[in-house]
């Protein structure tokens, strides 16, 4: 569901080929509300396909609704109830009165506060006593949040189950997140539990919907986090839905598009979504309301003002700023998709109330109609944009376009097209230049993915800035819904633990694992990725799996030899005689470049590495990293003669090299772990299904 238009595409589970797309305008007036919207566009799509509920093996959906909940404000009152003992109870109060949480733009969420000190225990009537006090203070959602309640979490699951009883809408800290920060514990309770009532409304809605229809398979819905959960996680805990939109984009970028390293643009009509792509795995970050951290990690992903729609300011005599205002929001139609236009002059108005008045619009001679000059109509212009894109549009009109802004600026139409264009390029290069910089990515072998319907509008003229290349997404402009049909299923747990033993370890792997098996992933595809922060003690496990119908991964015909052996080229850029396989398993193949120096002596010959999986498709990228063959019974062996060969020793003490398993159909990456212990103790846990004789490849490089 996006902000103009909710798309809706079908899948084959067997060729990963799209069947058909619909959209409907966006349901937001509607008295249902958005849900309104996925019921017509699931309706309309099973009809037109004449698709059988009984077919359907996976059904999922991605909402933007937390997000704007939280930016109008339109959240529920929150009620704190607030648990402490001993000395430091004067404390717990302090930090769980939270007030009003500021969510941007003006609005808060308001929140009144009952502390009670568990000193000499807690009983019913107090608790119940306290929840009435909370209701009468305005509360309409609740949370129980208590001191080190990630230790012990009784006291906040005996008043959870008052509230049940009651017929209360209440969440507890514990429950949405396993860290200390009892104050940021609470805040992202609080917000979870305000945005309960109106999502439990709008899931009710869809499952119903999805229910009449005939469809058995459970409805799962889209995380922040890249991954989806079932329906009964959502409603427990909404707001992992918030900034889902824009990770749905991401979920594509890895598994429709097999991104294995890159930059991907996600362009809409008003706004962009920058996120950056390492080894198939998006980087994550802890959210942010209000300037405020929360418990609770999401894709980073940076969006700008900047997109396919967007409108150009200036003067008589230059464009100098683009955006923030684009044709949708000010009601206009694009140039490029108005079909004869006919003699037309430029004139600098204010869309919207409040907006400035040097947008430049396109007026007819009697100023009876103005029509948009946007980033897209540059594209075209310019000739970047493929004839079977979204964003091609009338040749004719958007010459006649630039040709009146030529005139009125006494510059050439193709230069005034440009400046459009060097505008939105230089909104998104300094982001791109950050992912560059913070995910180690090579400059040299750089690929920008574009994806939204906007993308040809964008992406294009920004790789010929920064000298890269650039791909654009088939079916760019239901890329979300594609990444929302093919996202994995994912859990993460995670707790803070100075010096984690193996049995730590191991144990929150357990939790992560059964977590999403729980929600239909099926065993055999499930993957665990454990990482360790030493600085913060934090332990993470991040599970997911595909469900038993399809694995995006095993889907679709491969390649031939010849094909693989020019992708991994491309992607080194070199040609391809200067690639060659190094080793194989019956999974995994790892190609590597032939060392060349070039001629320049006093550099260190370079080696990269490729690890494509027997589908063709990149799987992991390396740079002067070392690939070993072994056996699944030597891997103990292999890892502590890697470990101790690689390990550099400094002032923090032992630091060990990253690894990375690719043992039977599954990627291993050990790269966050702190010791030889916890690395043999996890690639045994994940390799346990694995075959003894069976041949694995090891993957190291230094720190």
């Amino acid at each position: 569901m996006g902000g103009t238009f909710t798309h809706a595409v079908a899948i084959d589970a067997a060729s990963l080929d799209i069947l058909g797309q619909v959209k409907v305008p966006t349901t937001h007036q509607s008295k249902t509300g958005v849900a309104e919207g996925v019921i017509q566009t699931l309706k309309k799509l099973l009809n037109e396909l004449n698709i059988g509920p009984e077919s359907v093996s996976f059904i999922a959906h991605s909402t933007t609704q937390a997000t704007n909940a939280l930016l109008e404000g339109d959240v529920a009152v929150v009620g704190i109830l607030s648990m402490g003992n001993g000395p430091t109870s004067w404390l717990a109060k302090r930090e769980t009165k939270l007030g009003k949480i500021p969510l941007g733009h003006g609005h808060f969420l308001r929140t009144c506060h009952y502390f009670i000190n568990t000193s000499k225990g807690i009983d019913k009537n107090t608790i119940s006593n306290a929840f009435r006090a909370l209701q009468q203070a305005g509360a309409e959602a609740f949370v129980i949040s208590e001191a080190f309640s990630v230790d012990d979490p009784s006291n906040e699951d005996f008043a959870l189950l008052i509230a049940k009883e009651l017929g209360l809408c209440a969440t507890t800290g514990s429950a949405i997140s396993k860290l200390y920060g009892l104050r940021t514990r609470t805040r992202t309770a609080a917000l979870n539990a305000a945005m309960i009532p109106k999502m439990l409304e709008t899931a009710n809605l869809t499952e119903k919907a999805v229910q009449e229809a005939g469809i058995k398979a459970p409805l799962m819905i889209m995380r922040s986090d890249g991954g989806v959960m079932d329906i009964k996680a959502m409603r427990e805990r909404p707001i992992l839905t918030m900034l889902s939109g824009p990770a749905a984009g991401v979920a594509a970028a890895t598994m429709f598009l097999r991104i294995s390293d890159g930059i991907f643009l996600e362009v809409g009509g008003t706004s962009t979504d920058i996120s950056a792509i390492r080894n198939g795995r998006a980087r994550l970050r802890y959210a942010e309301i209000g300037g405020h951290r929360l418990h609770m990690r999401t894709i980073d992903v940076r969006t700008i003002g900047v997109a396919g729609g967007s409108l150009a300011r200036g003067n008589a005599k230059r464009i100098n700023h683009l955006g923030p205002r684009s044709a949708h929001i000010a009601g206009l139609g694009y140039a490029a998709f108005t079909d004869n236009i006919g003699n037309c002059g430029i004139e600098f108005v204010a869309p919207k109330a409040h907006d400035t008045s040097d947008y430049i619009v396109l007026t007819s001679k009697d100023n009876s109609s103005k029509i948009a000059i946007t980033t897209t109509c540059a594209a075209n212009y310019l000739n970047l944009v493929p004839n079977s894109d979204p964003a091609s549009g009338y040749r004719q009109s958007v010459e006649r376009a630039f040709t009146a802004l030529g005139t009125n600026m006494n510059r050439r139409p193709a230069e005034c097209a440009n400046d459009y264009l060097d505008l939105a390029s230089s909104a998104c290069q300094p982001i791109i230049n950050e992912f560059i910089k913070a995910q180690k990515l090579d400059k040299h072998t750089l690929t920008l993915y574009g994806g939204g319907g906007g993308a040809a509008a964008i992406v294009p003229y920004l790789a010929h800035n920064l000298k890269t290349r650039f791909v654009l997404a088939d079916r760019a402009d239901v890329i979300s819904a594609i990444g929302v049909a093919l996202a994995l299923i994912q859990e993460t747990v995670e707790r803070q633990i100075v010096k984690p033993s193996q049995e730590d370890i191991l144990k929150l792997r357990q939790q992560a694992y059964l977590a999403v098996q729980h929600m239909g992933a099926d065993p055999t595809t499930i993957q665990v990725f454990v990482e360790i922060d030493s600085q913060t003690n934090i332990v993470r496990a991040t599970a997911n799996g595909a469900t038993s119908i399809v694995d995006p991964h095993l889907l679709g015909k491969p390649p031939t030899q010849q094909e693989i052996t020019r992708t991994v080229a491309t992607s080194m850029h070199l040609s391809e005689q200067e690639v060659k396989i190094d080793l194989r398993t019956d999974f995994f193949t790892v190609y590597k470049s032939i060392e060349n120096n070039h001629g320049r002596f006093w550099q260190r010959p370079q080696r990269a590495l490729r690890i494509v999986d027997n589908k063709g498709v990149i799987r992991y990228q390396a740079q002067d990293s070392e690939a070993i063959l072994t056996e699944k019974n030597l891997v103990t062996a292999a890892l502590e003669e890697m470990v101790n060969r690689l390990s550099n020793w400094g002032d923090a003490g032992k630091t060990i090299p990253n690894i990375v398993i690719f043992g039977g159909a599954k990627i291993i990456d050990l790269s966050r772990l702190m010791d030889a212990n916890q690395l043999i103790s996890i690639a045994h846990a994940e390799l346990e299904s694995v075959p003894g004789n069976e041949q694995i490849i090891i993957l190291s490089n230094r720190n």
